[in-house]
């Protein structure tokens, strides 16, 4: 009798587990969750926050724009945040003017900038200015101009002399190293546009000068140029288009250089004038001792009038021609060619 039943027990369990297992296999999941349900997911609750308004630069490329770069997907967000540019130094100053955009140049062809010789790229907008400073480096005035600017948390283009900086090169590399973008003013401040003036000549002293600018600088510098006096010898603006150079002449001077040049004089020329043209590129002079000292008072009066100021940068890099670069080193008696920096060549051991 019970082993009647345990055989009739057994045989029922036997066969609710074969048709347990034939369902699982034949019956259709239509309860499986779909695919596409991480489209449908909500954005984060807490996004992350926007900079500060002082710190917010605004990166634009009004000259040369590029294509907006595609979304990440979610399994790429890693390896976006590790090559991601490193945040830029906090102002210290909470009124300080700042850099309200910055553009990229592309110098293809040879562009020019600045309305008293140049017409065609109108790329400032109402109350926006960029700062630019011609024949540095020269000690104290060159660093008072940079502590000037950064001060105020702003940046600005400069055209260096090549025999300058050949003369002050730790001074120019300061220029670099505080963010600012570096470009050339010939060898010698020789006027390009001169009777005297040959064609190779005038090529010389743009080569040279851009290897004296390289030499200093340890890099390579900008692409952009500034003939000396503004005397754009059409010869040489021709040849810059070959070499991708883009030329600034400027859309006010400060008259800085003149003999009867103050602070004060400086900073009445430059807001005088932009009060009459609304924006521009300021022609100014790191060299001279009256810039340095007004420069303070103009960067305020440039805030307080609700200026704002753009910073130009190149898309690449200048590329000196071996030529020049052998010749002059070999004109400053340089033991070495060797663009090795010095952390690769000398090295603290021990220290006490």
């Amino acid at each position: 009798m019970r082993s009647a039943l345990a055989l009739m027990l057994g045989s029922v369990v036997v066969a609710a587990v074969i048709a347990g297992a034939w369902f699982l296999i034949a019956a259709p999941h239509t309860n499986a969750a779909p695919q596409t349900v991480a489209v449908h997911e909500p954005p984060p609750a807490n996004p992350p926050a926007k900079l500060a308004a002082k710190d917010d630069v605004e990166v634009t490329g009004a000259l040369a724009p590029k294509p907006a770069a595609p979304s990440a997907p979610a399994s790429a967000a890693a390896p976006a945040l590790a090559t991601a540019p490193a945040p830029q130094k906090a102002c210290a100053n909470p009124d300080a003017l700042g850099v309200s955009r910055v553009v990229e140049v592309d110098t293809t062809g040879g562009p020019g900038f600045g309305f008293e010789h140049f017409k065609q790229f109108d790329f400032l907008t109402d109350k926006e200015v960029v700062l630019t400073f011609d024949d540095g480096p020269w000690p104290n005035n060159t660093p008072a101009v940079l502590k000037a600017l950064d001060d105020e948390c702003t940046k600005a283009v400069f055209f260096s002399i090549g025999k300058h900086a050949t003369y002050h090169p730790e001074i120019l590399r300061q220029v670099l190293a505080a963010g600012h973008t570096v470009g050339a003013h010939t060898w010698s401040h020789a006027n390009l546009n001169s009777k005297k003036m040959t064609e190779q000549m005038a090529r010389d002293e743009i080569e040279k000068g851009f290897s004296a600018v390289k030499w200093a600088l340890g890099t390579d510098p900008a692409p952009f140029f500034r003939f000396p006096e503004l005397q754009h010898n059409p010869a040489m603006v021709a040849y810059l288009g070959t070499r991708n150079v883009a030329m600034f002449s400027c859309d006010l001077d400060s008259f800085d250089y003149k003999r009867d040049a103050t602070a004060e004089k400086v900073v009445n020329n430059v807001m005088t004038k932009l009060a009459k043209l609304g924006k521009g590129i300021i022609l100014m002079h790191d060299f001279q001792k009256h810039t340095a000292e007004a420069l303070p008072e103009l960067l305020k009066q440039l805030k307080a009038g609700g200026y704002k100021v753009v910073q130009m940068k190149a898309k690449t890099t200048f590329q000196t021609l071996p030529e020049y670069d052998e010749a002059f080193a070999k004109e400053i008696k340089a033991p070495t060619a060797s663009t090795r920096p010095v952390s690769s060549v000398v090295q603290t051991v021990s220290k006490q």
